[in-house]
């Protein structure tokens, strides 16, 4: 689970709203005399500033809520159109609702102000149906937008976040010196690094999560990098393995050497902003090592056809691919579309595609009842579309509050809604009595509610989120209470409305819960992982063949299918994690290894192709071991996932013995790579079949 903001950016960003919407509130109600702006200037701040997550820190922050305003205008008037009846109003709600729900396939960026624009929707589309307070209602949003951005910039803007390229250029830095320099760099640095690369790690505003080119190739890039580090930290030995000559080791140590130089060059061009050198030199001592390799495993009395020798020599070809590919796709990410043909292919799909196309995958990939993403989006869109047919036909007192209850204590799973509506419920309840004879107590003297309103604001804001629901509810229904007393008339009848609304919108949510994928992730997250592993079985055989074939250039197998599985995969998965725990969830697997089986999967698939010779003449029984070790492990994972589907618990299979293996052959390092990359799978798979009943 991402950790949420620390007390410092609570405190950082209840300042700035308190600042911006009392400002507004003040200006448009006592200076201008506009009460309908000096609502939206006060709500489009909480909106946007506090139900919403914006990622970044100063002028990050104020450039993405800038560019919502366009959006809030238009969902505004919207609303505004809609209010013409309870009809039209849900129909829009439900709309509305699902788009801006779903915009999280696209990334926190794009995502984080939908909370704050659903919430603005929600205000305009509720009776009175008045379009002539339009002009008004969108002054307020206007205003509040722009002295919300000021805010941000100038208001303990706070420390600028790390990009996501300075994070990238420290841990080539450290590969670099890991590679030639092994001693000085240790094992737990390395680990740390890779770990601090995980996405979860990094701050929201610096992750490349969204659909388009650019973030496609930096976490295509960043997973890359991860792998380097990971397999330097691996590695137990920095001499000549035992029984090779110098010039094999001179050999693994010129590669070595190019891998540090690209690392350096790519690190630096990171740092200045500049376009990292091409990946080619370190393409062609790929080539040169591996021709040399096969050189050595066809000529008599050389070391290098000493299979031990062959496997050692494979862990420094995959850790210069890996590099290979991480400044390949730094170099994507600079590059404009189609400036350069890449090679293979497949492995940077994304490259020459248009960013409507690019778009449009992301989508369409996600727009299926077996994406998370489009579950919370259906069950948020029809959650709030009830709640607006229920407050406007029962025509409840500021029914909005029936949609906002629904809209921040909704859940994904009903055991959390359930936790989150008891602690609002208390904390609703202790705010109204408390509210309530606040109005008995001041009746209209106007200037204590003002004066109030802004102390109570930055409490609210500050302590709500510190504290938990019960008491960010409570403290909420005080300011509502200090803001509308100032607005029109108001009696203890205010806190009542208030009680009355907040149950609705629970029931309401409640009820959503139970009907609407009420277990969460927990079940998505077995049938996108057994999807996903049935599709890296059908990927390992498919890759054998293309080894197989006689083509001099064999074609990478189609991973494209497998990466949509991944992705499904890999949101349920975040999903899962984010969920509290609880007692009835039962037994999980090593999900977090089925992830990791995929991404090794895919990347043999698409890089032994491209990178190997082909085992063109390879001896019979060699050719049998390669089909029928390929063909055990599509077993292997079928049978896994039929567990995760079925909870019908698998019997353990059989680890495959190594190939017979020709002398003299020069397909032999191609045998010898394929044997590794088969052998990490089947080993994954068993850790994954060993860690059946245990939690994930």
């Amino acid at each position: 689970m991402t950790p949420g903001p620390g007390g410092a950016a609570i405190l950082r960003r209840s300042i700035q709203v308190t600042c911006s919407a009392s400002v507004g509130f003040y200006t448009f109600l006592y200076g201008l005399h506009q009460p309908v702006a000096a609502l939206y200037a006060l709500f489009t701040p909480i909106a946007l500033g506090l139900l919403s997550t914006i990622p970044g820190t100063g002028r990050q922050q104020a450039w993405i809520t800038l560019r919502t305003l366009p959006f809030g205008v238009v969902f505004v008037a919207l609303g505004t159109a809609l209010a013409v009846s309870t009809a039209a109003a849900v129909t829009g709600m439900l709309i509305v609702g699902f788009l801006l729900s779903f915009t999280v396939v696209a990334g926190p960026r794009t995502a984080g102000p939908a909370p704050g624009l659903q919430l603005l929707y929600i205000l305009a589309c509720f009776p009175p149906y008045a379009p002539q307070t339009l002009g008004a209602r969108l002054t307020g949003v206007a205003v509040g937008v722009v002295l919300l951005c000021l805010c941000q910039v100038f208001v303990l803007s706070g420390p600028p976040a790390t990009s996501y390229r300075i994070v990238l250029a420290d841990a080539l830095e450290t590969a670099a010196a890991a590679a030639v320099h092994p001693a000085r760099v240790s094992v737990a640095r390395l680990r740390d690094l890779s770990e601090g690369m995980r996405l979860s790690q990094v701050s929201p505003g610096e992750r490349p999560t969204g659909p388009g080119r650019r973030d496609r190739a930096l976490a295509q890039a960043g997973a890359a990098v991860r792998r380097v580090l990971d397999q330097l930290a691996s590695r137990s030995t920095t001499s000549a393995p035992p029984g090779t000559t110098p010039r094999t080791d001179r050999s693994s140590a010129a590669l070595r050497e190019r891998v540090a130089r690209t690392c350096e060059d790519t690190a630096a061009a990171l740092r200045a902003g500049e376009r990292p050198p091409t990946a080619d030199a370190l393409d062609r001592a790929i080539r040169q090592f591996q021709a040399e390799r096969i050189r050595r495993a066809v000529d008599q009395g050389e070391p290098g056809a000493d299979p031990d020798v062959l496997r050692r020599q494979a862990a420094e070809l995959t850790l210069a691919e890996s590099t290979w590919i991480a400044v390949t796709a730094v170099g994507v990410s600079t590059a404009e579309r189609g400036t350069s043909p890449l090679r293979p292919r497949e492995l940077f799909w994304y490259a020459d595609l248009p960013t409507t196309q690019l778009w449009a995958r992301r989508i369409v990939g996600n727009a299926t009842h077996r994406s998370v993403w489009f579950q919370n989006a259906v069950r948020v869109a029809c959650g709030l579309a009830l709640a607006r047919l229920v407050a406007g036909t029962l025509d409840l007192t500021h029914g909005f509050w029936v949609l906002l209850t629904v809209l921040t204590l909704g859940r994904t799973t009903v055991g959390a809604t359930w936790r989150a509506v008891r602690q609002a419920l208390i904390g609703n309840l202790v705010g109204a009595v408390a509210a309530g004879a606040l109005l008995i107590a001041l009746g209209r003297h106007l200037d204590a509610y003002a004066v109030l309103l802004v102390p109570g604001m930055l409490l609210a804001f500050a302590l709500g989120p510190r504290l938990g629901i019960a008491y960010a509810q409570g403290l909420f229904t005080l300011v509502v209470t200090l803001a509308f007393a100032q607005i029109t008339p108001t009696s203890w009848r205010l806190s009542e409305a208030r009680i009355v609304d907040v149950v609705t919108g629970s029931l309401i949510g409640l009820l959503c819960g139970l009907l609407a994928w009420p277990a969460g992730a927990r079940k998505e997250v077995r049938r996108t992982m057994a999807g996903l592993l049935r599709s890296c079985g059908t990927l390992v055989p498919a890759t054998v063949e293309a080894l197989l074939a006689p083509s001099t250039a064999p074609s990478p197998p189609a991973t494209l299918p497998t990466l949509r599985h991944l992705r499904l995969a890999e949101s349920a998965y975040a999903q899962f994690r984010s969920e509290p725990p609880t007692a009835w969830e039962g037994a999980q697997a090593d999900w977090h290894g089925v992830l990791v089986v995929a991404y090794h999967t895919v990347l043999g698939a698409q890089r032994l192709p491209c990178f190997e010779v082909p085992l063109a003449d390879v001896p019979p029984d060699a050719c049998a071991w390669v089909r029928g070790t390929a063909a055990e492990l599509t077993t292997d994972a079928d049978r896994i996932a039929t567990y995760f589907t079925t909870d019908e618990r698998p019997v353990p299979g059989r680890s495959p013995a190594g190939p017979p293996l020709p002398e003299h052959h020069p397909a032999l390092p191609t045998l010898i790579d394929l044997e590794v990359w088969l052998t990490a799978i089947d080993h994954q798979l068993a850790r994954i079949e060993d860690s059946v009943g245990s939690k994930a």
